[in-house]
């Protein structure tokens, strides 16, 4: 026989007593359920455990680790920081090449107007036909070309450290997403049973209604209380959509849907000592290092820009044919042969461009130094702050805990001094809209745990 005919029964038949352990049981069977609860795979699509969709795929189940890694996928953000980084790498290898010998060769043909002589009018050419067809290796050697290189360096190095700090930045943003995902899903459960229980409330305040115990105003503030919660769950679902749909467009590249997540958020993740976190701060923070790089960076720059004031040695080796005839020998003279070419070149005059460039070094070199003290300052204080949020979140997730048991409590013996007689309906409705208020500021603690352990790391790395 189901509760409610029970119920009924015990009321027709005066059995005050029978009621109380009816309510008693039909209140504190839903609460039971969620305390048991520690690890269970939630429907983004329902609220409720993940099932085949009927007459479809099954859902994918997702958990923390395989969202991280869809995301470095799919997320435009982080593949523009990689994409920087092989701009980097590439702009390295070309710098490099600028210092090494380069080899070419050429081929030419040189028509010269005559003067009636072998010899060509124009005095450059040493005839009117010559042939040119030699290799040419070619070397230049300069402060600015060396300081280049090394700014390059110095750069690729700038944006490896960005590519990390766009990953760290991606795994904050995505575990706060798929958190955020299972605790509407819990909300939406727990909305669910609030629903319910204030359905079951409206049902027996008419009963006893009908039986002379209460006053119809019972009734009506039940009523409300129902509606309300029938509004309140149809808020939940919606929130929970609204939910999947963002983490749906970090994680699938076509938009999928029909997806499942772990809820993992009960399960403990521990945290090191101050101490250790500083150690691990200084040594792992990709911020520090950026700044750091882009220091060393500009100091390059600048060096590169005082190059512009000093000489450049360049050397040239031919080596084939430069003759009036297309051929090894002519008349059996042999055509092939080798020259080489030094060049020292000064820079006399520029009208101010490398006094210009070296004050565009300068200032972007005491930009550099002004960031490096901030992000040395800013590590310290979000250092602290971070910590102090992760502290502050375990430790009121314990409150928040014995809250919700205390709340599933009250409601309960709210409940049964009500069937005695000993309190209002406003107390039993309050009980209730405590209950739910106290499961969801649970939901939204560990939530809030979890990405303060995410931020935390976004300067230390893994623990």
């Amino acid at each position: 026989m189901k509760q409610s005919h029970l119920l009924e029964l015990a009321v027709r038949t005066g059995s005050w007593f029978s009621v109380a352990l009816i309510v008693c049981s039909m209140f504190a069977g839903p609460a039971l359920a969620q305390s048991g609860a520690s690890q269970v795979v939630v429907d983004s699509g329902s609220g409720q455990a993940g099932n085949n969709v009927p007459g479809g795929n099954p859902p994918l189940t997702v958990t923390l680790q395989d969202a991280l890694q869809r995301a470095r996928r799919n997320s435009p953000e982080f593949h523009a920081a990689l994409t920087e980084l092989g701009l980097a790498k590439e702009d390295k290898v070309q710098s490099r090449a600028a210092l090494l010998p380069g080899v070419d060769y050429n081929t030419s043909f040189l028509y010269t107007q005559g003067n009636g002589t072998p010899a060509a009018r124009y005095v450059a050419n040493n005839g009117v036909h010559e042939y040119v067809s030699q290799a040419n290796a070619h070397e230049t050697i300069s402060l600015t070309g060396v300081a280049d290189y090394r700014r390059t360096v110095a750069a690729e190095a700038v944006a490896r450290a960005r590519s990390e700090i766009a990953t760290r930045g991606l795994v904050v943003t995505v575990t706060q997403s798929y958190y955020e995902l299972v605790a509407a899903g819990r909300k939406y459960a727990t909305a669910q049973r609030a629903a319910t229980e204030a359905e079951r409330f409206f049902d027996i305040s008419r009963k006893l209604e009908h039986g002379g115990e209460v006053a119809h105003s019972d009734v009506v503030k039940a009523q409300i209380q129902f509606e309300q919660q029938q509004r309140d769950l149809r808020e939940a679902e919606l929130a929970m959509n609204r939910a999947r749909l963002e983490l749906a467009v970090l994680l699938f590249p076509d938009f999928n849907q029909n997806y499942t997540v772990v809820d993992d958020l009960q399960g403990p993740q521990a945290v090191p000592q101050i101490d250790e976190v500083r150690a691990m701060a200084g040594r792992k923070n990709p911020q520090l290092r950026a700044a750091l790089a882009a220091v060393e960076e500009a100091h390059h720059e600048v060096t590169a820009a005082w190059g512009g004031f000093l000489p450049s040695l360049s050397v040239d080796y031919f080596y084939g044919i430069d003759a009036n005839h297309f051929a090894t020998r002519t008349d059996g003279i042999r055509n092939l042969g080798y020259s080489a070419v030094a060049t020292l070149q000064f820079r006399v005059w520029s009208w101010g461009a490398n006094r210009s460039k070296l004050k565009q070094a300068d200032l972007r070199q005491q930009q550099a130094k002004l960031e490096l003290t901030f992000a040395q300052k800013k590590l310290l204080s979000d250092l602290e702050n971070f910590y102090e949020e992760v502290e502050a979140a375990r430790v009121e997730q314990e409150s928040l805990n014995r809250a919700a048991e205390l709340a599933t409590e009250s409601l309960r013996l709210t409940n049964l001094r009500y069937q005695a007689g000993e309190a209002t309906v406003l107390e039993v409705v309050d009980a209730q809209n405590t209950l739910t208020q106290a499961r969801n500021a649970t939901d939204d603690g560990q939530v809030r745990y979890r990405v303060s352990i995410a931020n935390l790391q976004t300067l230390t790395g893994n623990f």
